[in-house]
């Protein structure tokens, strides 16, 4: 079978070209097509990635561990112990990158010009900074620099609403482990900018020793946050952060924390599948035509075959190659015009100009395109599939043709 195989292959190349006009256009419209899909797809990766990353750092880690009743009542009563033996052995394990334990309770912040209910963060900055979970970019001041630091960091839109600013002193109010009120008043050290405005009017840094302080709660803390070297595969290692933790805390990852971002991630991945097939079965109607007209130009040729005994099955093999060329050809050129388009993007697309809108959805003013190895194998897969499909009807025709017929015909 190797030589009918090497003549076959070298039949399909050379009559691929008979008409290099239609086989440049038709290969120039299947690469097109495949930069299409691998295009978007970083596009449609890169705003997922951005809203989940975002998303995240609104929900700090990729992982959380809870006392089981404090989702429900996140107050001080609801606090737990900080981490030891088995639970600290596996948070120091790979695939865990960083974690932290902070404070985290409803609160109210006032300035002599008004007040607002924010989320008090009580953090350790040292194990923050690693987990990725700080004000992404201090605007004014510094920021804490240790678990006893007695200052606060707050939002720039927060500040505006309080009418306060870098220096000024502002008062802390929440409940103790008693349900009494406490509060201190706090000077604040620092004003950080985020990509969302909803978070600078949302959260308040504070240093974790002083806040347990004010709360009078000892080293307890509110939660455990956890990251990863991967958010997508989280489910692969939480389960053993949830057995070392114990059925008395509640372990749970950020798909589940946040449904909404978990329900985001799988609805891009099926959509990025659904764009490729609907591009592809666009481009196979030019590839059925391209591969019709073939076999329609060459009926007296491929008669003269069958009659000198070439078999049906390696002139449908043969024709099959054809298309199997042309695909390989505009996927070729195809990934390597998506490849080279997306590699100056790597920096970013500025959208600051619709940053309102997208802000909605989660995203910055910069939008930095993914590019996927699983994507370009997945355009791959759709476009061979899907295109060697299309070209079962025209090579089946071929080979079904009556010999006698075929040399008859005018």
């Amino acid at each position: 079978m190797r030589y009918p195989f090497a003549t076959i292959s070298t039949l399909a190349w050379r009559n691929l070209w008979r008409n290099s006009r239609r086989t440049l256009i038709m290969l120039a419209a299947i690469a097109v097509g495949v930069w299409a899909m691998i295009f978007m797809a970083a596009l449609m990766r890169g705003m997922t990635d951005q809203m989940v990353r975002n998303g995240l750092q609104t929900l700090p880690g990729e992982v959380q561990v809870h006392q089981r009743d404090y989702r429900a009542d996140p107050s001080v009563v609801n606090s737990m112990a900080p981490p030891s033996r088995g639970l600290l052995a596996a948070l120091l394990e790979p695939p865990v990158t960083a974690w932290a334990g902070r404070v985290r309770v409803p609160a109210v912040i006032s300035s002599e010009r008004g007040s607002r209910s924010v989320t008090l963060l009580g953090v350790d900055p040292a194990a923050e900074l690693i987990l990725g979970s700080l004000p992404e970019k201090i605007v004014a001041g510094r920021a804490l620099d240790a678990p006893a630091d007695r200052g606060v960091v707050i939002g720039a839109s927060l500040a505006r609403r309080l009418e306060t600013g870098l220096g000024k002193r502002v008062v802390l109010m929440s409940q103790d482990t008693d349900n009494n009120v406490v509060d201190r008043g706090v000077r604040v050290v620092g004003i950080y900018h985020a990509r969302l405005q909803g978070n600078e009017d949302r959260f308040v840094y504070a240093g974790r020793a002083a806040v347990q302080g004010l709360l009078g709660i000892g080293d307890a803390i509110s939660e455990i946050a956890i990251t990863g070297d991967d958010y997508r595969r989280v489910q692969h290692w939480y389960p053993r952060i949830a057995r070392a933790a114990g059925d008395e805390f509640e372990t749970l990852p950020w798909t589940e924390l946040d449904p909404f971002l978990g329900s985001m991630l799988a609805v891009q991945d099926g959509f990025t599948l659904v764009f490729m097939v609907v591009v592809f079965l666009a481009l196979s109607f030019g590839l059925v035509n391209t591969l019709v007209m073939a076999v329609f130009e060459r009926v007296r040729e491929i008669g003269l075959m069958q009659a000198l005994g070439m078999r049906p099955g390696l002139i449908l093999g043969q024709i099959m190659l054809e298309s199997f060329y042309l695909l390989g050809l505009g996927l070729l050129v195809g990934n390597v015009l998506a490849v080279a388009t997306l590699k100056p993007l790597a920096t970013g697309i500025d959208i600051s100009a619709v940053a309102q809108g997208m802000e909605m959805m989660g995203m910055g003013a910069i939008l930095y395109p993914a590019l996927h190895i699983q994507d370009m194998l997945m355009s791959t897969a759709v476009v061979i599939v899907l295109g060697l499909l299309a070209s079962l009807a025209p090579a089946w025709r071929a080979s079904r043709l009556d010999p006698v017929a075929a040399l008859t015909r005018d």
